[in-house]
């Protein structure tokens, strides 16, 4: 005998047996369609998992920057200063304000703040200027109510870098310091305030002194700056931009201009010597471009921490123990927070819904494939194949191919969704493989507990549900009706279990249907025992001979209707929303108005014959009319009443009669006698009543109305205080025209502002009012992020489908190719099938609507749609939940559809491929 080398004892692993993996490679290689569809199921699913949470980290990260750079810098720049020690000697004040002390200081700020607040050093200003404004007293500074120019005086560090020369060269200190008995010093303007000021190169500016003649200010050059909306330059506007200002206890009319003056960067001690109070200052601009919207907790935090907190306490013990800071920011970032708090519960709700179709959907799977393996692997159980080493063999087979599968659709969401964190997808990917590698062995390890090669019937008609069975559904239905009611009390942001009330209402419907499905089929049945027909008799009992129905496939095709069916009623009281916002703001589908005085007397004939315009309505509104016990005043508008209720009833805005506001005699028309009917807001008609009044005009002019009707909303005033009016009734100069009012599918805004250019009106827009309601990228991509659930949905509705027929398709083509060797027809084939399926199908669907329609009403008194729709919230009372009726008809019609066709495909190509394969495939 030849000897046998003996293994190696040296504790290394020793390699698996040759049969082992050429096993493994048949198995796969058996049932390679079953794999491959396996691979293509994981690979879209880890995608789609993995892909959820970069998109919302991506649209918070763009949300957060958007609101932080919609904000002016002035609010979100944290602002620190310091007043000047006076119990200091001049020297000691003035090295204070030398441009080394303040560099030094600059940087150990700067240093105090903790991430995720970051400074953006560029942006970041500082130097010294005066806190109380200087008049200049040159009389060719203009003085637009006799009031002097007042000026900020600012040596702000770094101008070189953050603005280019337009006339002149930069200002510069020469011979000895500066200290605070200077007398002459140079400075620089912006264009604007050259502008604005009169300001030229070469121009002396005096501003008073302290104790000592005037400090003079020569220009010496004008400077434009490089980035005019950055911090550098918008922390304090008044550098760039001079305004028109007026002491608080002068009247509106006593104006003065306001305005900036930039020093040299070393000629701060020269403001010791006027009284402008000067302070050192340093701004903290945030780097907008490394902000995270998952950070948004940690960096409120900074924030707060920078302006009352430890940050603060550090920066005084570095810089001075007087610094001071403030900001705004806290503000914005609370503003951000609520949005965003509002939009995150309704992602969750799609989330929610979306996984845990996926999660089903992959369940399903794993059971098709036991199902369709199960005599393989009773036979093994049979032949002593132990439960662990079974489930070990199913999930190495798995393993294999949804492990590589995972990893493709992590990757490919990491390169579509790129700079968002990985963590998240790696961990939503990784949830998806192990359930994907874990449904399989399950399912054969449940079915597979005792070893038997045949099971026993359990027709659908007589099966009974096991008190087990009863217990964890009515423990279903508790847990549902309390996520509803806890929805419908508390609203959608509250506990994860009430983001899960869709899912939960889906699978209490699917449960319901289970328990409900059999009670028809026997009814049926027993109606069909008399019939002659072969083709009913024989499908229902076909149906009521399968086996108990299942409540998963049931259960995932409720789901992907139900998440259908929400989000589509999402995205539908979204545009809802934005849309009548629009027509509130604008009264109509366009709108022309005067900004001053009236209209021009040809504009509206030149409107109506622009192309796309349908109809226009005239009318004369002013917002200076006044009642005697009014405290402010009410916008009147007069119109011609057909021609309006004809607008109100288009628009759906205050619809009414013409009949009772048209005024009959115009002679005496708003007199006491005959007042004018009124068509009046709630407020106005709760104020005023219905008792005649007077109402004065701008003109001088009154008319007496009374109150015939109230209205919540008109096309012609935006707003809650508002009188229509016959037009007729008015006195002329009150009944000239102001507003028009156009409707029209095709109005092309570039055509009406091109025939109003050069008179005094504006345009506005529907189309363009409600474009402006989608103000934060939050907004934007949970449109499309609910746009993803629904195509996600149904996706794997067709899937569930497709899942549910291949589980039954071998059975099917047996039964059939049976009954075609007994003379059935090829068309009572396709007709056998399709009733077969019939059933199954219409519970589907109509459960599928019904069940989106009762969750959907349910629901909605907890889902408030304004923070997504909206970008204020005022511009409308709430935007509510609606029901879809395509959202709820299409998908559940493309269940029926689909279920009906796929069968009616499997019999058209049983037929052509003959009765001898398929016997053999039932057979075995």
């Amino acid at each position: 005998m030849t000897e046998q080398p003996v293994p190696r004892q040296d504790g290394r692993t020793k390699a698996a047996p040759p049969h082992v993996g050429a096993g493994l490679r048949t198995r796969l290689r058996a049932f390679a369609g079953t794999y491959v569809a396996l691979a293509l199921l994981v690979a879209v699913t880890a995608a789609l998992a993995a892909a959820y949470p970069r998109a919302v980290d991506r649209y918070g990260d763009a949300g957060l920057r958007r609101a932080v750079e919609q904000a002016r810098p002035d609010r979100t720049t944290v602002q620190t200063e310091v007043p000047l020690p006076w119990l200091d000697t001049v020297e000691e004040m003035e090295d204070a304000l030398r441009v080394g002390p303040l560099t030094a200081a600059r940087a150990k700020i700067l240093a105090t703040a903790e991430a995720p607040l970051v400074p953006d050093p560029a942006q970041s200003s500082y130097g010294v200027r005066t806190t109380v404004p200087l008049e200049a007293s040159d009389p060719w500074l203009p003085r637009p109510a006799g009031l002097p120019a007042q000026l900020v005086l600012a040596a702000q560090q770094d101008l070189a870098s953050h603005a280019r020369l337009s006339a002149g060269r930069l200002p510069r200190t020469t011979g000895a310091s500066v200290t605070a008995a200077t007398e002459h010093v140079e400075a620089a303007v912006t264009v604007e305030t050259a502008r604005m000021l009169h300001i030229r190169v070469g121009s002396v500016i005096h501003v008073p002194g302290s104790e000592r003649a005037p400090l003079a200010v020569r220009v010496t050059g004008i400077v434009v700056p490089r980035a005019p909306e950055g911090a550098y330059w918008s922390a304090l506007p008044v550098l760039r931009t001079p305004s028109l200002s007026r002491e608080p206890e002068l009247s509106p009319t006593d104006v003065h201009w306001l305005g900036g003056l930039l020093l040299a960067a070393d000629a701060g001690p020269a403001l010791l010597g006027t009284p402008g109070q000067p302070h050192r200052y340093w701004n903290m601009a945030p780097d907008v471009a490394g902000l995270r919207g998952h950070d948004l907790d940690r960096l409120a935090s900074a924030v707060a921490a920078l302006e009352t907190g430890p940050g603060l306490q550090r920066m005084r013990e570095v810089v001075d123990g007087d610094l001071d800071a403030q900001t705004h920011l806290d503000e914005v970032l609370a503003n951000h927070a609520r949005l965003r708090s509002g939009i995150d519960s309704l992602l969750l709700l799609a989330a929610v819904g979306t996984g845990s179709l996926a999660l089903i959907v992959l369940a399903m799977a794993g059971g098709v494939a036991a199902d369709r393996r199960h005599a393989e692997l009773a036979l093994l159980r049979a032949r002593g194949a132990s439960l662990s080493g079974l489930a070990l063999r199913l999930l190495a087979e798995t393993a294999v191919v949804a492990v590589p599968a995972a990893a493709l659709g992590l990757t490919a969401a990491t390169l579509v969704l790129p700079d968002a964190r990985t963590a998240p997808a790696l961990a939503a990917a990784l949830a998806v493989t192990l359930l994907a590698c874990g449904a399989l062995p399950l399912r054969a390890v449940m079915a597979h507990r005792t070893v038997r090669m045949h099971d026993g019937r359990e027709d659908l008609t007589t099966a009974r549900p096991s008190r087990r069975r009863t217990v964890a559904e009515l423990t279903v239905l508790v847990i549902a009706s309390g996520a509803v009611a806890a929805l419908r009390r508390q609203g959608s942001g509250s506990t994860g279990l009430v983001a899960a009330a869709p899912l939960l209402t889906g699978l209490v419907a699917a449960l319901l249907l289970a328990r409900l499905h059999p009670l028809p089929l026997r009814a049926l049945s027993k109606a069909t025992t008399r019939m002659r027909g072969l083709v009913l008799p024989l499908s229902l009992a076909q149906v009521a001979r399968a086996p108990g129905f299942a409540v998963l496939p049931l259960l995932a095709l409720l789901s992907a209707l139900t998440t259908a069916a929400f989000g589509g009623s999402v995205l539908a009281g979204v545009t809802a929303a934005r849309d009548q916002a629009a027509l509130l703001q604008v009264g109509a589908d366009a709108r022309i108005e005067a900004t001053t005085a009236e209209l021009p007397r040809g504009l509206p004939d030149r409107v109506r014959r622009l192309p796309g315009v349908r109809d226009m309505t005239e009318a004369s509104v002013t917002d200076e009319a006044k009642t005697p016990l009014g405290s402010q005043p009410v916008s009147l508008a007069g119109v011609d009443p057909d021609a309006y209720a004809h607008l109100s009833h288009h628009t759906g805005l205050g619809p009414f009669d013409a009949a009772s506001l048209r005024q009959t005699d115009a002679a005496t028309a708003g007199s006491a006698d005959r007042p004018l009917p009124a068509l009046a807001s709630t407020r106005v008609a709760d104020e005023y009543g219905t008792d005649p009044y007077s109402v004065q005009l701008p003109d001088g002019t009154s008319v007496t109305v009374r109150i015939v009707l109230v209205r919540d909303h008109t096309p012609a005033v935006p707003g809650e205080d508002f009188l229509i009016v016959d037009r007729a009734g008015l006195p002329r100069e009150a009944a000239r025209t102001t507003t028009l009012l156009l409707t029209g599918d095709a109005l092309n805004g570039r055509a009406l502002r091109s025939v109003t250019e050069g008179t005094a009106a504006a345009v506005q827009l529907r189309a363009e009012e409600r474009a402006r309601h989608v103000e934060s990228p939050l907004q934007s991509g949970a449109e499309r992020l609910y746009g993803a659930a629904v195509a996600a949905g149904a996706g794997y509705a067709v899937l569930t489908l497709v899942l549910t027929v291949l589980r039954t398709a071998p059975e099917r083509g047996a039964l059939l190719a049976r009954l075609r060797t007994m003379g059935m027809t090829r068309a009572q084939g396709r007709r056998l099938l399709i009733l077969t399926a019939l059933p199954q199908a219409i519970l589907a669907a109509a459960g599928g609507m019904l069940t989106g329609w009762a969750g959907i009403h349910l629901l909605s008194p907890g889902i408030d749609l304004t923070t997504i729709a909206l970008a204020s919230p005022s511009a409308l009372e709430g935007a509510v939940l609606r029901t879809d009726p395509l959202s709820l008809a299409v998908p559940a019609l493309t269940v029926l559809l689909l279920a009906i066709g796929v069968p009616a495909g499997q019999a058209w190509w049983t037929s052509r491929r003959g009765s001898v394969r398929e016997l053999r495939l039932g057979d075995n």
